[in-house]
């Protein structure tokens, strides 16, 4: 997490092209968190983080600019949708879950993390639980002789089984039975995922195991989840997951325009939208929210909203909540040249991924730049025709394009296919002429 705001932004390059501004905005926020986690205790709770509106048309990479600083850091991250929530009362999804959804999304991350310290120490009690099924051991009092004979074939099958040698044998395994994964439901609430987990627990009592019969190579992946369970103490995960939430986390609300209420429309007050909105002021403001963790402290999360705002403006939403979210970013839309650098300069762009799948099938795919300039532009010109979708227009663009060649792909086998600017023109000409049929294709 000890990155500067211009490091961050050029690890943002590799991914996202432009939008400079909301970047640097991300930057900073984050960068906020490792300084406040450097002061006293005293002042650490009084610096809260600085939320951000981001402002701009779908497509233009605000969510990914998120979520791309959220797996770089290892920091737990939830995206939501405003419109997807209801106000309390109503039938329907209430704000507290989103809060609950990041604190399963920290615990899955912690576990993860751990998983991947401890590989080593899983690896071999699953190897040792496998080897006792496929070469059982000696009985008491076996002799020197058989013990010595035995350990040797010991070490031997488990190179086997290391190697792989062993993943089509079959055998019967006995798997611990756990209580299942009760609160995954962001919207249980805690107290009844408990009376849950107590009713599981005298069901299942005295019915702790069970008997299976699995080749080897399932075998090692059912006891990887019970190897962890028995190798880590839950319970220092469940804190560590906590607290990685309430000074790490962040949540992603998407569509936050969806529950403004649009001045220029008659019956200004809309009770459900301004009622999720009076919702979502104590969770941004700072609440406590029980959660399967715990109780979750939101006073130190970062929240990002979002929205294109065309139908309505961010001072349509009520003035409490514009206060609760002080930076303001507006993503520009996307230029011919900009659609154009999007194909060719980020680490995994999109040319990249339909060259590395058709490679799958001995198929050698290349684009042409001119082919690439074509793409860009009628991907330009459509978004200004009809709905200026940003940067997904390109998928829709680029799989009309070669959708014949992937059809085919095993009638070119270890041929190289050149993609040039004439098939784009002859693929999309007429569609992008006639504004009706482009609606519906592209």
């Amino acid at each position: 997490m000890n990155l500067t705001p211009k490091e961050t932004v050029k690890y943002l390059d590799e991914y996202i092209i432009g939008q400079f501004e909301a970047k640097k905005a991300i930057a900073i926020a984050l960068r906020n968190r490792y300084r406040r986690m450097k002061l006293d205790s005293q002042m650490q709770n009084e610096v809260i983080p600085k939320n951000i509106l981001m402002i701009g048309s779908t497509g233009v990479g605000k969510t990914e600019i998120a979520r791309r600083l959220a797996k770089m850091m290892g920091l737990p991250f939830v995206k939501v949708e405003a419109s997807k929530y209801t106000e309390v009362g109503f039938v329907g999804r209430d704000v507290e879950s989103m809060v609950r959804d990041l604190a399963i999304a920290s615990l899955n991350l912690i576990k993860n993390e751990y998983k991947e310290k401890n590989q080593d120490a899983i690896n071999d009690y699953v190897y040792k639980k496998i080897l006792e099924k496929l070469l059982p051991p000696l009985p008491k009092g076996a002799s020197e002789e058989k013990q010595i004979s035995y350990k040797q074939s010991y070490e031997k099958m488990k190179e086997r089984l290391i190697a792989g040698d062993l993943d089509g044998s079959i055998i019967e395994i006995e798997l611990q039975q756990g209580l299942g994964e009760f609160g995954n439901d962001s919207n249980t609430n805690p107290e009844i995922i408990k009376v849950q987990e107590s009713f599981m627990k005298i069901l299942n009592a005295g019915q702790n195991s069970t008997k299976k019969e699995m080749s080897v190579r399932e075998a090692k992946e059912a006891l990887k989840a019970e190897a962890a369970e028995k190798i880590f103490d839950n319970e220092t995960i469940k804190r560590e997951a906590l607290k990685r939430a309430e000074n790490g986390g962040i949540i992603f609300i998407d569509e936050i325009d969806k529950i403004a209420v649009a001045s220029n429309l008659q019956g200004r007050q809309d009770p459900s939208k301004e009622g999720v909105q009076r919702d979502l002021l104590p969770i941004v403001e700072g609440s406590s929210v029980s959660t399967k963790l715990g109780t979750l402290n939101t006073d130190h999360i970062l929240f990002i909203a979002a929205g294109a705002f065309h139908l309505s403006k961010p001072s349509d939403l009520i003035p409490e909540l514009q206060g609760r979210f002080p930076l303001r970013v507006e993503l520009s839309s996307l230029d011919e040249e900009t659609l154009y650098k999007i194909q060719t300069q980020p680490k995994n762009s999109l040319l990249k991924q339909y060259e590395a799948l058709l490679k799958t099938e001995d198929v050698l795919l290349i684009f042409e730049d001119d082919a690439i300039k074509a793409i860009a532009k009628i991907a330009h010109q459509t978004n200004e025709k009809t709905e200026d979708i940003g940067a997904r227009r390109l998928h829709t663009i680029i799989e009309k394009v070669i959708e014949d060649i992937s059809y085919n792909a095993d009638e070119y086998k270890k041929q190289t296919i050149h993609v040039k600017a004439t098939l784009v023109h002859e693929k999309l000409d007429a569609i992008i002429e006639n504004e009706d049929t482009a609606r519906y294709i592209l």
